[in-house]
């Protein structure tokens, strides 16, 4: 994947943002490799193959678009052909990008077997076993997103992928609703997920902003799938709950400031703050002036800033001993 092991795997979802034009499909793949994204996805499906002629559009379809027709009639103007994806996959090439493509049948995962490293499964083809078996016989990794799923389903397609050969499998927690309502992403199942298969996590999201996916790292997601598009204002499905380029970069710079900030886990003082120690710490000092001889007790030393004489932690080992010099008051005291 030409990229960091240890690195979040950032996926921008460009999806059927390009509304159909080869045009806009590079622009998002500029605009994809600017925000600092490691993957630009697309949607790859022959629509003959996907769809049937009745199939009706789902609710936030309808709601996004403001229309109601069949499903197959929306897609029609959103399918790029085939030639399409070979262009689009040398552009990310020139661009520096890793090219992804999710197929949504048979014949699209034949045809990208040749410009793809990874598969990505999306949630809706979880339950289709020809498709998953295709996949799987590849040896390629698999992404595969959840949404939808009972976990007993999510179990089952695993069963599929592994009994047919597939490369390794990580899982994305997902929501199926275009924008995702916040009382419904429930993140805390990509753990289950983690704990249940011992697999690699991560999340594809689809809530309006960008805390969700910064979470989702925080609590250990290794892929990140955000959907963006050039202008949230776009005629098409998906525009409404994805990210405008601005905030893709945000994303991007949040998701890499959280991952430097999770560190090592060793509890250990930073480099950075070694030298703020003494100036925050205290040491034992007089509260009083003390004459050689007489005995420290409790009411004539006290603790105070800075922290380079003796430890106040030593408080009880100092208490009863016999002052070695003279000391006048707010005097750091000497063993």
């Amino acid at each position: 994947m030409n990229m960091d092991a240890n690195k979040v795997l950032i996926i921008a979802e460009a999806g059927v943002n390009h509304n159909g034009s080869l045009e806009l499909a590079k622009k998002l793949i500029d605009a994809a490799k600017e925000s600092g994204a490691n993957i630009v996805k697309f949607q790859t499906a022959k629509l003959e193959s996907l769809v049937s002629k009745s199939a009706p559009m789902a609710e936030y379809q309808k709601k996004n678009m403001q229309m109601d027709k069949s499903q197959r009639e929306m897609l029609k103007d959103l399918i790029l052909p085939f030639d399409s994806f070979l262009e689009l996959a040398r552009y990310c090439e020139s661009r520096k990008i890793t090219f992804l493509s999710t197929p949504f049948d048979i014949d699209s995962i034949r045809f990208l077997d040749n410009l793809v490293k990874v598969w990505k499964v999306p949630s809706g083809e979880i339950t289709n076993y020809p498709y998953l078996r295709e996949i799987a016989r590849t040896g390629k990794p698999v992404i595969m997103s959840t949404g939808m799923c009972e976990l007993q389903e999510v179990r089952e397609a695993v069963r599929v992928l592994k009994e047919n050969g597939s490369g390794e499998i990580t899982l994305l927690h997902c929501n199926t609703e275009y924008p995702t309502p916040m009382q419904d992403v429930n993140l805390r199942a990509m753990n289950t997920l983690r704990e249940e298969f011992g697999l690699p996590v991560g999340c594809s999201d689809h809530t309006q902003g960008i805390e969700v996916p910064i979470a989702a790292v925080a609590m250990g997601a290794v892929v990140i799938e955000k959907h963006f598009t050039l202008d949230r204002n776009m005629d098409g499905p998906d525009h409404k709950a994805s990210l405008e380029p601005e905030e893709l970069r945000e994303m991007v710079q949040a998701i890499r400031n959280i991952e430097a900030a999770l560190g090592d886990g060793v509890k250990r003082p930073s480099t950075s703050e070694m030298k703020n120690r003494d100036v925050a710490r205290k040491s034992i000092v007089t509260r009083t002036n003390i004459r050689k001889g007489e005995v420290f007790t409790e009411e004539n030393l006290t603790a105070k800033r800075p922290g380079n004489g003796i430890s106040p932690m030593r408080w009880n080992e100092v208490i009863g001993l016999k002052a070695d010099r003279d000391y006048e008051q707010d005097e750091m005291i000497r063993l």
